[in-house]
């Protein structure tokens, strides 16, 4: 599973992309506490920094350009564990998700 983080640090914003094992269930549907999908790489631990931006728009503009992400699919850290409660309580639908929207493209190399 892959979501995408905008991290305020200090006078900037991070862009990371997490690839964790998706292990939740209607019961646990907290993303931070799944496993990186390899524990051996401390970048899939902690998120991959893919860019730094000086504002929030620039940051969400460089999130979509470099994973895919779709600006109207953003949503704050806490409603996250909703919509993956959503995608769980459907069945994990390989094809769209269950507001009938497509899954984000993700680009090659990510």
């Amino acid at each position: 599973m892959r979501y995408v983080e905008v991290r305020p640090v200090k006078a900037a914003y991070e862009v990371y992309l997490h690839t964790v094992e998706d292990v939740g269930s209607e019961s646990f549907l907290d993303l931070g506490e799944f496993p990186p999908l390899d524990p051996d790489d401390e970048d899939d631990e902690f998120g991959r920094l893919l860019g730094m931006a000086e504002d929030p728009l620039a940051a969400l503009i460089a999130a979509e350009q470099c994973s895919g992400a779709e600006r109207g699919r953003w949503v704050n850290e806490n409603v996250v564990q909703d919509e993956y409660g959503d995608f769980v309580r459907a069945g994990r639908p390989p094809e769209a998700c269950p507001d009938g929207h497509p899954w984000a493209a993700v680009p090659e190399g990510l």
